[in-house]
């Protein structure tokens, strides 16, 4: 059974590996997958086993790459050594980081994410990576400052990215700063926060990001 999750698993690294490049022509789509698989010697019907939601599992796995690659990078640094606002920061920097190193894939999965059938995934996959930085950063609340740190963060990462790709490296990191006084000042925050805010922040953001807007 460990050999076939292996195998899995390891396929599922080269074939998004293989279809990375098409994503800039083909955009974030069943035709990028089914290109990925060729590469990789998968058929169609063997691709669809590996992957059954098609693009959107492939969406996952490059949100989870990108979250192992900024975690990689991460574990380099003393984060005790931080005060939490740098850590954060640094969380943030090293995940936009990583993901501008593939920005035309980048720009065509979030364009994915951005549409309104793909939004829960979107928020599944920033709370994800929200979680991963927390954790890093050395959090470890488990009442509900938990899920509102995370919220607020993977907010502030989806906005940070998204004047990444549509200004530059130094208007996000701007941006940056005059946020992380939010997530210090989180127990304000979130007494007006309603549970589909977080939803309709990351969706503006997508979007903005999608066409071009910051």
């Amino acid at each position: 059974m460990s050999e076939a999750i292996d195998w899995a698993q390891d396929m599922e690294a080269r074939l998004l590996e293989a279809a990375l490049p098409h994503a800039s022509h083909l955009g974030w789509s069943q035709r990028t997958l089914l290109a990925g698989a060729r590469a990789v010697g998968l058929s169609p019907a063997e691709a669809e086993l590996l992957l059954p939601n098609g693009p959107r599992d492939l969406a996952a796995l490059m949100a989870a790459r990108h979250d192992r690659l900024a975690l990689a990078r991460l574990a380099e640094i003393d984060a005790a050594a931080l005060k939490i606002r740098e850590r954060i920061r640094a969380g943030v920097m090293a995940r936009c980081d990583v993901a501008m190193q593939e920005e035309a894939a980048t720009r065509r999965w979030i364009g994915f994410l951005a549409l309104p059938a793909h939004v829960p995934l979107a928020l599944r996959l920033s709370w994800a990576s929200a979680d991963g930085l927390w954790r890093w950063a050395g959090d470890t609340a488990t009442d509900e400052n938990h899920y509102t740190k995370r919220a607020l963060l993977a907010e502030i990462l989806a906005s940070t990215l998204a004047i990444r790709l549509t200004v530059d490296g130094r208007a996000a990191a701007t941006h940056l700063d005059s946020r992380i006084g939010a997530v210090m000042a989180f127990e304000r925050w979130k007494a007006g926060l309603k549970p589909a805010d977080m939803a309709a922040r990351l969706a503006a953001r997508l979007g903005r990001a999608r066409y071009g807007a910051a």
